[in-house]
């Protein structure tokens, strides 16, 4: 990898790498990923990239939390992308750090093109969204042969400060049979009234999965006519996705045993 980055001896020239931290888990970050922090001059980072992948930059780079949480922004959309030209035409390894994967939801594409237009070159190093990951983590496979053959990924997040669907949701109960929702949760009474307005009967099983593949990952599984009480009895809030469909029922049977099984697999 060193010898296909840049010359740090050369100023002026730099590039930025929008990197996919994945969904926690440090094993489950690419090797590419882990080798770009260890030698990168700068790395700006998002809010849900855990502690343990962060513990991986060079301790010489300058860092930079560039995280956004529901009503706590540390940097707008528009001072991330100017920090990033900025830095690139200061540093040679400028690493943008996103939980996931950059493409999924991540604002990835939306970044990259700025970066582009402004004359900045620009690498995408994938990672493992959470929307395979933790479902995978909770003994729940998004798709199966006998329970679903297709899966949508969906964003469930309000738009300026309220809930205005951009999505169909209506269409989406009626093509799909795995609909993994992020960011949906402050959302979730809207979208399952939504989902059974297309057709989704209020007995259809529903995972919400939060903290995916970190040692505090935590599950609640019920129905669309159970899962807001339940989420109210127990405190349950985001970060979390929710996994709806019948490859739900599985989690009972996948999950079992897992907790031992997580424990070795997470490399905390």
């Amino acid at each position: 990898m060193t010898d296909q980055m840049m010359d740090k001896d050369d100023p002026g020239v730099g590039k930025v790498y929008l990197v996919g931290a994945g969904p926690g888990d440090p094993g489950l970050m690419t090797v590419k990923g882990k080798t770009l922090l260890e030698h990168a001059d700068v790395v700006i980072y998002d809010a849900l990239v855990s502690e343990s992948i962060l513990a991986a930059i060079n301790p010489l780079a300058e860092r930079i939390n560039a995280g956004k949480r529901r009503g706590n922004h540390s940097l707008l959309q528009s001072e991330t992308t100017a920090l990033l030209i900025t830095k690139a035409r200061e540093h040679a390894v400028v690493v943008r750090l996103k939980g996931g994967d950059p493409f999924v939801f991540g604002r990835g594409g939306e970044e990259m093109v700025d970066l582009i237009q402004a004359g900045i070159s620009v690498e995408i190093v994938p990672g493992i969204t959470a929307g395979v990951a933790a479902p995978a983590y909770a003994g729940i496979p998004i798709t199966h042969r006998d329970y679903g053959s297709s899966v949508t990924f969906v964003t469930g997040h309000e738009h300026a400060g309220k809930y205005q669907p951009q999505v169909n949701w209506q269409a989406i109960a009626q093509s799909s049979d795995t609909i993994v929702v992020y960011m949906g949760i402050h959302n979730l009474a809207h979208i399952l009234e939504a989902l059974q307005a297309g057709g989704k009967p209020s007995d259809t099983p529903i995972a919400l999965i939060r903290w995916g593949t970190c040692p505090n990952q935590s599950e609640l599984v019920g129905t669309f006519a159970t899962i807001l009480s339940q989420m109210e009895q127990v405190g349950f809030e985001a970060p979390a996705i929710a996994v709806i469909g019948n490859v739900v029922n599985l989690h009972g049977l996948l999950a079992h045993g897992s907790p031992s099984m997580l424990q070795v697999m997470r490399s905390d």
